[in-house]
Protein backbone atom coordinates (compact mmCIF):
# COMPACT_ATOMS: atom_id res chain seq x y z
CA UNK A 1 0.00 0.00 0.00
CA UNK A 2 1.35 3.44 -0.89
CA UNK A 3 1.38 6.18 1.75
CA UNK A 4 -0.97 9.15 1.33
CA UNK A 5 0.23 12.04 -0.84
CA UNK A 6 0.91 14.21 2.20
CA UNK A 7 3.74 11.84 3.13
CA UNK A 8 5.52 12.83 -0.09
CA UNK A 9 8.28 15.25 0.99
CA UNK A 10 8.08 17.18 -2.28
CA UNK A 11 4.34 17.75 -1.89
CA UNK A 12 4.79 18.80 1.73
CA UNK A 13 7.44 21.33 0.68
CA UNK A 14 5.05 22.72 -1.92
CA UNK A 15 2.23 23.01 0.60
CA UNK A 16 4.55 24.63 3.14
CA UNK A 17 5.65 27.15 0.53
CA UNK A 18 2.03 28.25 0.08
CA UNK A 19 1.41 28.26 3.85
CA UNK A 20 4.52 30.38 4.39
CA UNK A 21 3.32 32.88 1.79
CA UNK A 22 -0.04 33.15 3.55
CA UNK A 23 1.73 33.64 6.89
CA UNK A 24 3.98 36.36 5.50
CA UNK A 25 1.16 38.25 3.76
CA UNK A 26 -2.03 37.24 5.53
CA UNK A 27 -3.56 40.63 4.74
CA UNK A 28 -3.58 39.74 1.03
CA UNK A 29 -6.21 37.73 -0.81
CA UNK A 30 -5.20 34.08 -1.21
CA UNK A 31 -7.73 32.23 -3.35
CA UNK A 32 -7.03 28.54 -3.85
CA UNK A 33 -6.01 29.18 -7.46
CA UNK A 34 -3.23 31.54 -6.34
CA UNK A 35 -2.03 29.12 -3.66
CA UNK A 36 -2.08 26.25 -6.15
CA UNK A 37 0.14 28.26 -8.51
CA UNK A 38 2.62 28.86 -5.68
CA UNK A 39 2.61 25.11 -5.02
CA UNK A 40 2.68 24.10 -8.70
CA UNK A 41 -0.29 21.74 -8.35
CA UNK A 42 -3.94 21.87 -9.43
CA UNK A 43 -6.38 23.89 -7.29
CA UNK A 44 -8.51 20.87 -6.36
CA UNK A 45 -5.52 18.76 -5.39
CA UNK A 46 -4.05 21.67 -3.44
CA UNK A 47 -7.23 22.24 -1.42
CA UNK A 48 -7.57 18.55 -0.51
CA UNK A 49 -3.92 18.07 0.37
CA UNK A 50 -3.66 21.32 2.36
CA UNK A 51 -6.58 20.29 4.55
CA UNK A 52 -5.13 16.81 5.02
CA UNK A 53 -1.67 18.17 5.91
CA UNK A 54 -2.70 21.06 8.19
CA UNK A 55 -6.15 20.09 9.43
CA UNK A 56 -7.91 23.16 8.03
CA UNK A 57 -8.99 24.24 4.56
CA UNK A 58 -6.76 27.04 3.18
CA UNK A 59 -9.43 29.72 3.60
CA UNK A 60 -10.04 28.81 7.25
CA UNK A 61 -6.29 28.73 7.92
CA UNK A 62 -5.98 32.26 6.48
CA UNK A 63 -8.88 33.54 8.59
CA UNK A 64 -7.26 32.06 11.69
CA UNK A 65 -3.95 33.78 10.93
CA UNK A 66 -5.74 37.10 10.40
CA UNK A 67 -7.58 36.76 13.70
CA UNK A 68 -4.34 35.91 15.53
CA UNK A 69 -2.69 39.01 14.10
CA UNK A 70 -5.73 41.16 14.93
CA UNK A 71 -5.72 39.91 18.55
CA UNK A 72 -2.04 40.84 18.87
CA UNK A 73 -2.71 44.31 17.46
CA UNK A 74 -5.66 44.79 19.82
CA UNK A 75 -3.44 43.90 22.78
CA UNK A 76 -0.21 45.60 21.75
CA UNK A 77 -1.17 48.76 19.85
CA UNK A 78 -3.48 51.72 20.10
CA UNK A 79 -4.70 51.26 16.51
CA UNK A 80 -8.45 51.65 16.17
CA UNK A 81 -10.50 48.52 15.56
CA UNK A 82 -11.26 49.80 12.05
CA UNK A 83 -7.57 50.24 11.32
CA UNK A 84 -6.85 46.75 12.60
CA UNK A 85 -9.64 45.28 10.46
CA UNK A 86 -8.27 46.81 7.26
CA UNK A 87 -4.64 46.20 8.23
CA UNK A 88 -5.31 42.47 8.68
CA UNK A 89 -7.05 42.06 5.34
CA UNK A 90 -10.77 42.55 5.84
CA UNK A 91 -12.66 44.70 3.38
CA UNK A 92 -15.29 45.77 5.89
CA UNK A 93 -15.50 46.33 9.61
CA UNK A 94 -18.73 44.31 9.80
CA UNK A 95 -17.17 41.21 8.24
CA UNK A 96 -14.17 41.55 10.52
CA UNK A 97 -16.31 41.84 13.65
CA UNK A 98 -18.57 38.93 12.69
CA UNK A 99 -15.66 36.64 11.78
CA UNK A 100 -13.70 37.66 14.89
CA UNK A 101 -16.70 36.84 17.09
CA UNK A 102 -17.30 33.51 15.29
CA UNK A 103 -13.68 32.42 15.77
CA UNK A 104 -12.94 33.76 19.27
CA UNK A 105 -16.38 33.95 20.84
CA UNK A 106 -15.73 37.60 21.77
CA UNK A 107 -15.96 40.99 20.11
CA UNK A 108 -12.74 42.83 19.24
CA UNK A 109 -13.68 45.63 21.64
CA UNK A 110 -14.05 43.12 24.49
CA UNK A 111 -10.53 41.78 23.87
CA UNK A 112 -9.17 45.35 23.92
CA UNK A 113 -11.07 46.30 27.09
CA UNK A 114 -9.98 43.13 28.90
CA UNK A 115 -6.35 43.74 27.94
CA UNK A 116 -6.45 47.34 29.11
CA UNK A 117 -8.21 46.43 32.36
CA UNK A 118 -5.69 43.72 33.19
CA UNK A 119 -2.81 46.12 32.46
CA UNK A 120 -4.18 48.55 35.06
CA UNK A 121 -4.74 45.86 37.70
CA UNK A 122 -1.29 44.34 37.75
CA UNK A 123 -0.20 43.34 41.22
CA UNK A 124 2.49 45.52 42.72
CA UNK A 125 5.87 43.91 43.22
CA UNK A 126 6.68 43.17 46.83
CA UNK A 127 8.78 45.70 48.69
CA UNK A 128 11.98 44.08 49.84
CA UNK A 129 13.77 45.77 52.76
CA UNK A 130 17.41 46.48 52.18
Amino acid sequence: MTPPDTQDPDLLRRLLRAKDRMDAASHEEWPVERLAKVSHISPGHFARQFKEAFGLPPHRYLLTRRIEKAKALLRDTQMSISEIAFHTGWGSLGTFGRTFRDVTGENPSTIREDTQASAHNLPRPPIVPI
